[in-house]
This record gives C-alpha cells, sequence and structure tokens, in this order.
C-alpha cells in the first residue's frame, strides 16, 4: 500500500515540477531572472551580464574556428555587430524589448542582435523586419519539432548505425 501510494507522490512531483522543452533560452527566463533573483539589482545585473558575456564569448569561439577553416564563410556567417553596445546598455535594451509579449519567445541571441541594430541607428522597417523574421523562424522550428515523427528519426539512426557497423 505504501509502495502504491510514494509512486503516486513521485509521480505528481515529477509533473509538477516538469519543464516545457525548450529550444532556446528566450524572453520568458530573461524576465523571470528578476524575480528568481529575490528582486535584488544587483544580483541580477550579474546574472544578466554573465549569460550577455557567455552568449557573446561563444559567438566569438565560433567565429574563430569557422574562421581557421574558412575565413570567408566565418565573415559571411558571423557579419551581424553584436559589439556595438556596452553589456549595460544590451541589458537596458533587452529589458526593454521583452516587456513587449510578442517578443517574449525569440531568442536572446537574435534579440542582442536587435538591440545592436536599435543602438547602430538602422532605419526601422530593416529591424521590424529583423524581428519578424525571428518570430517565423521560432514558430516554423517549433512547429517542425512538434509534428516531428520520432519513430521514424529513432529508425534513420539505427539504419545509418547498422551501415557503420
Amino acid at each position: 500500500m505504501y509502495r502504491y501510494i510514494n509512486i503516486i507522490i513521485f509521480i505528481c512531483i515529477t509533473i509538477l515540477y516538469g519543464q516545457e522543452n525548450r529550444l532556446f533560452w528566450d524572453g520568458r527566463e530573461w524576465n523571470n531572472i528578476r524575480k528568481n533573483s529575490n528582486y535584488d539589482d544587483l544580483l541580477e545585473y550579474k546574472i544578466k551580464s554573465s549569460y550577455v558575456n557567455g552568449v557573446l564569448d561563444g559567438r566569438l569561439y565560433g567565429y574563430l574556428k569557422t574562421w581557421s577553416k574558412n575565413a570567408t564563410l566565418a565573415n559571411e556567417a558571423f557579419g551581424e555587430s553584436v559589439d556595438y553596445l556596452s553589456v549595460r546598455e544590451v541589458i537596458k535594451n533587452l529589458n526593454y524589448f521583452y516587456e513587449d509579449p510578442l517578443n517574449s519567445y525569440i531568442p536572446i541571441p537574435s534579440a542582442i542582435i536587435i538591440a545592436n541594430l536599435y543602438g547602430q541607428r538602422v532605419p526601422i522597417n530593416v529591424i521590424e523586419k529583423y524581428i519578424q523574421d525571428s518570430r517565423d523562424w521560432v514558430n516554423s522550428l517549433v512547429l517542425d519539432l512538434d509534428t516531428l515523427d520520432y519513430s521514424k528519426l529513432i529508425e534513420e539512426k539505427y539504419f545509418k548505425n547498422q551501415k557503420g557497423n
């Protein structure tokens, strides 16, 4: 009897604390940082600046790895300027950008590019097109993942591994 109660409690806890499958860190997580840092401004800034610095470092690493193999491809793929604004300015712009609920599911790396476009005073119609393209891209990616046939994917992996053996 106790075993069944423990199993039911375990399942309930698992369901309660389960998280949605996320592809990216987006505006929803960005906006929750303030709450998770107990509304401490300094702690909130440290968390957000660490994340922004990590994104920029990761981008630089990707650029340098690509550049060592193919400089032209690296310059084309990493052509957007994301270091125009200081980290503090990027954080302020992201806070403002994610106040709009329609922007909440745009990934933070895309939002950093958008913040720098605003900082460079790129024409607003170009920025709005980039925002819309980002929304469309995320929507199509989520739709593709939702309609993905996992059994077919597993079967393809199985046959691919069989060929290698």
